[in-house]
């Protein structure tokens, strides 16, 4: 009967603890946008939908910029300035790549694969599709379950094993930590990844 309960108790958990994360995440990013001075409205609400709005036209505005050749002088000279800013420099091109990854998704992650590491021991990677100078492939492998953070490694094409699955299955299986069922979960893919040249274990 315990098994049971505990059982009963984490299928709860699993369930309970997402929703409360996302309420509360919501409830904060609402009070922060609450607080912006612009106090054009006085109703709560209608100034966080008018913040919205505003932010929406800045990044469409900016973006827009970013096509034209001023945008383009405007970015590099943007990096170089935050490149020779000792510890900010970090911070910000970790949330740039974080940015340009979560926008773009993961597009850009081919077919998955098997690499055998050492004494039989596999794991799971993706194709990049770029190879290096001397014609190895280079696959992303992702740790588990946190795939925000991985390795590139370097490989023979005779040294890993293609998948008969898809990308949202693999990557579904290394979040759940090997427990979740691939056809039963849905899970988010546009998630930041960030990526270290060396081969190590996970």
């Amino acid at each position: 009967m315990s098994a049971t309960w505990k059982r009963d108790f984490a299928s709860g958990l699993i369930v309970l603890v997402p929703l409360l994360v996302t309420i509360f995440v919501l409830s904060w990013l609402y009070n922060q946008i609450r607080q912006v001075p612009l106090n054009v409205v006085d109703s709560d609400p209608l100034q966080v939908l008018l913040t919205i709005v505003v932010f929406v036209l800045l990044v469409f505005a900016i973006g827009y910029l970013m096509r034209t050749a001023a945008g383009s002088l405007l970015e590099a000279g943007l990096d170089d300035l935050m490149n020779h800013l000792p510890g900010l420099r970090i911070i910000y091109n970790a949330s740039k790549m974080a940015v340009e990854t979560a926008v773009g998704g993961t597009d850009e992650l081919q077919a998955p694969v098997k690499v055998e590491t050492w004494n039989g021991m596999r794991m799971t990677a993706f194709k990049t599709g770029q190879q290096a100078s001397d014609g190895r492939e280079l696959l992303f492998l992702p740790t588990a379950p946190n795939i925000t953070t991985g390795f590139v490694i370097e490989v023979e094409p005779d040294d890993y094993e293609e998948l008969d699955e898809n990308v949202e299955d693999a990557l579904t299986r290394v979040l759940s930590a090997g427990f979740g069922e691939a056809n039963d979960s849905e899970v988010s893919l546009d998630i930041p990844v960030e990526r270290a040249d060396d081969r190590t274990d996970e």
